[in-house]
């Protein structure tokens, strides 16, 4: 089966429950620059801190691209009830030869706890499914993020790989684990 590439034609909304996805805008550049410093958000991912505004609108610009150029979809999520953004999550990369996507996301600390993530991630999963067409979803997480394995879990995802010293950031190796779930 060939991923649907339809879905490229225009920048898919979803809405959940609590939740609205949709593009990720410049105007989203502030609230994703203050996740992007919480050392909370950034616990368990290998990433520098952005460091001021610029490095924001440059994400935001990435991220479109990434779109346009059919590699990628970032979702803002939005609280149906409010304008501001609260976290983010999309394919990371797209792996059109083998119909498979990473995902992953990030969630301002004010909204942990509440299952908004678990809420969001599973929209997305179902979209990568039954709209793109894919066959298998996969997560590439720090063994020690814990909230994360869990979500995961909760979802479906089985635990396929676990890399030892796979990533060097700030002077140290860290593990990382391979989640997947397959298309029913």
């Amino acid at each position: 089966m060939k991923l649907n590439e339809d879905i490229f034609d225009q920048f898919p909304v979803i809405q959940t429950e609590r939740l609205v996805l949709r593009q990720i805008q410049t105007e989203d550049a502030v609230e994703i620059m203050k996740m992007r410093q919480s050392k909370r958000v950034n616990q368990f991912i290998a990433r520098d801190t952005l460091s001021g505004i610029e490095q924001a609108h440059e994400l935001v610009k990435k991220t479109s691209e990434a779109f346009a150029s059919k590699q990628g979809i970032g979702w803002a999520g939005i609280l149906r009830d409010r304008s501001e953004i609260i976290g983010t999550c999309g394919f990371n990369r797209i792996d059109y030869l083998n119909n498979r996507a990473e995902i992953g996301g990030e969630m301002a600390v004010d909204y942990w706890g509440k299952h908004i993530a678990l809420e969001a991630v599973r929209a997305i999963i179902a979209f990568g499914f039954e709209k793109m067409q894919l066959h298998a979803i996969e997560a590439v997480v720090s063994p020690e993020n814990r909230g994360a394995i869990f979500l995961l879990e909760t979802l479906g995802f089985e635990k396929e790989a676990h890399f030892k010293e796979r990533i060097y950031f700030n002077g140290t190796y860290s593990d990382m684990a391979v989640y997947t779930v397959f298309s029913r």
